[in-house]
C-alpha cells in the first residue's frame, strides 16, 4: 500500500488534500483520481471547473501524474 494525496487547483485556488488515500498501485490511484473529479464537479455549484487540475502526489511529496478535470467531464457541449 501507498499513501497518495490528491491536490487540486487553477490559477486562483489551490485545495490541498491533507488526509490522502492508500491505494495499492497507480492503476487504482488514476481510479481514485477519477472519483475526486466526479465528486467535487457534481456537486451544486457555480464553479467552472473546467480550468482544474488534480495533481496526485507521494508522501514524500513527489507528484506522480496529473488529471485536468476536461479530462475526465469531457468537452462543454
Amino acid at each position: 500500500m501507498t499513501q497518495v494525496f490528491f491536490h487540486c487547483s487553477n490559477t486562483k485556488k489551490v485545495f490541498v488534500d491533507r488526509r490522502g488515500a492508500e491505494v495499492e498501485d497507480l492503476a487504482e490511484a488514476r481510479d481514485y483520481a477519477t472519483r475526486v473529479v466526479q465528486s467535487l464537479t457534481g456537486e451544486r455549484s457555480l464553479e467552472d471547473w473546467r480550468d482544474w487540475v488534480l495533481h496526485v502526489s507521494d508522501d514524500q511529496g513527489d507528484e506522480l501524474f496529473v488529471v485536468p478535470f476536461t479530462f475526465v467531464l469531457g468537452d462543454p457541449n
